[in-house]
């Protein structure tokens, strides 16, 4: 229940936040309107992708460190 009453609040602010930002907003450098789901925390679609593959990992951790080299 206290989850919910949290959206709500969440939604009630989104909203002003959204209608704030589209008052202010310039359609030449924005075309499309904001929404409240772009204010609302909770609202994120599903988690980004890494942006690198697992070489890196490989690279860092198993290669052997070079003689002299700082760590």
């Amino acid at each position: 229940m206290a989850e919910a009453k949290t959206k709500e609040n969440w939604s009630h602010t989104a909203s002003l936040m959204a209608l704030i930002a589209n008052a202010h907003r310039d359609p030449k450098k924005k075309p499309s309107p904001f929404k409240a789901d772009d204010f609302t925390p909770k609202a994120r679609s599903a988690p980004q992708e890494p942006k690198s593959d697992i070489t890196i990992l490989k690279d860092v951790f198993i290669k052997p460190r070079r003689q002299g080299s700082q760590p």
